[in-house]
């Protein structure tokens, strides 16, 4: 497997691409441009991972190595949303807790809603779980993601 480099296909499920972004074999981006580029490779097992939970399908994206270039704390949200698991959601007060902020500071709930709008790997980092929270995904990515786990 390439350690680096951009690899995109078309998803049946949005009728767009998806596209991911490898350094150090670690996945660093996801993201969902409408038209696969012309210098994206086709084939990666990361980007088949994604295609396959796109698709309804069970694939443990838990196990597809991250690399978070976020603040500390922002990262702290974003490990702890991968221990959701597939089907399950929770809120922010929830995920504010399980990020180890503190519950009674105005200031981690912010933290938890930036960490969720700028997340680089959304559906590997399942923001679309977070019942009252945004999404780095476009909306119908996240409604896709939603049906797909009955959520």
């Amino acid at each position: 497997m390439d350690l680096a480099g951009i690899y995109a296909r078309e998803s049946s499920a949005l009728d767009r691409a998806v596209q991911i972004g490898v350094v150090s074999n670690k996945l660093i981006s996801v993201s969902f441009p409408e038209t696969v580029p012309a210098d994206a490779e086709p084939d990666h097992e990361y980007l088949d991972s994604i295609l396959a939970a796109l698709d309804g399908e069970e694939a443990n994206l838990s196990e597809i190595p991250i690399g978070l270039t976020v603040p500390t704390d922002q990262r702290s949200v974003l490990e702890a949303l991968r221990n959701v698991p597939r089907g399950d959601t929770v809120d922010i007060a929830l995920l504010v807790r399980m990020a180890g902020l503190d519950p009674e500071d105005d200031e981690s709930a912010r933290t938890v809603r930036t960490a969720l709008a700028g997340n680089p790997v959304p559906v590997v980092v399942p923001d679309h779980r977070v019942t009252d929270g945004p999404s780095a995904a476009p909306e119908s990515v996240v409604q896709v993601l939603q049906r797909a786990e009955g959520i």
